[in-house]
């Protein structure tokens, strides 16, 4: 079975956290301890996305 670590995708340094190629996530927030950054990542087959959430926008009337 293989196991990689997860690389934060803003500095590219290992985070805390190993992924094995069975593992699947879906809207998962990897926090990085270097740069303290939380990203919202989703994993299928050792395939990391980065998922961006759209900025919150003002109500107009």
């Amino acid at each position: 079975m293989k196991e990689h670590w997860i690389l934060c995708p803003v500095c590219k340094n290992k985070t805390r956290l190993k992924l094995r190629e069975d593992t699947e996530l879906i809207n998962f927030p990897l926090y990085c301890p270097k740069c303290k950054q939380e990203t919202l990542i989703k994993v299928k087959n050792l395939q990391i996305t980065v998922i961006k959430e759209p900025d919150a926008q003002t109500q107009s009337r």
